[in-house]
């Protein structure tokens, strides 16, 4: 028997699994808000030894162990904020996590918090996704329209528009009597009807 046969050389290599996007939203965010209430505990930690230290006089920090993950969300807060991940878009993900991260920094919250900030910003995302999906509707709904309206459509009317011709009688015209006479323009076109 070869040595080749034992490590699978010959094998081809195993493709990345195609898994949902979805699926990777959902995973990304989630282990990223895990990642983030673990720094919420270890800064909370920090934070009483150093009130502990101000407070006795004397750093005992280097003889506490302490558990490496003690707070963990609920069952039904995590189903709910994966149901929220769910609909964040691929293309988002990145800016959600940015956004999280800028939200915890100006914060600096325990760590019972960190899920509230988390789903705060997860709403905040899935309200601007909301938008920009009306926004390029009614863009789409703008373009497949017929292009000709009403100001454009040819029709046989008494009235047409002269914007440089006006028989209105102003006061300004009374003050302009003395002077040359020059060529106006008029900020609202002149309506003549013509018969």
């Amino acid at each position: 028997m070869s040595l080749a046969s034992w490590f699978k050389w010959n094998e081809p290599p195993n493709r990345i699994s195609q898994r949902n996007p979805t699926e990777m939203v959902v995973e990304t965010l989630m282990m990223e808000l895990s990642w983030q209430i673990k720094q919420a505990e270890k800064q909370q930690r920090e934070r009483e030894n150093e009130y502990r230290k101000i407070k006795t006089g004397v750093d005992y920090g280097w003889l506490v162990s302490y558990p490496k993950h003690s707070y963990d969300i609920s069952p039904g807060e995590r189903l709910q904020l994966e149901d929220m991940c769910t609909k964040i878009h691929p293309s988002y993900c990145g800016p959600v996590i940015v956004r999280f991260r800028q939200v915890v920094a100006e914060y600096e919250p325990e760590a019972q918090e960190v899920s509230r900030l988390f789903r705060s910003v997860l709403q905040e995302a899935a309200e601007k996704i909301k938008e920009e999906e009306e926004a390029k509707k009614l863009a789409r709904q703008w373009n497949t329209k017929n292009r000709t309206s009403l100001s454009l459509t040819t029709f046989k009317s008494r009235s047409r528009i002269s914007p440089f011709i006006s028989d209105i009688k102003t006061i300004s015209e009374d003050v302009e009597r003395g002077t040359q006479r020059t060529r106006r323009v008029w900020s609202m076109p002149e309506f003549r009807n013509i018969k």
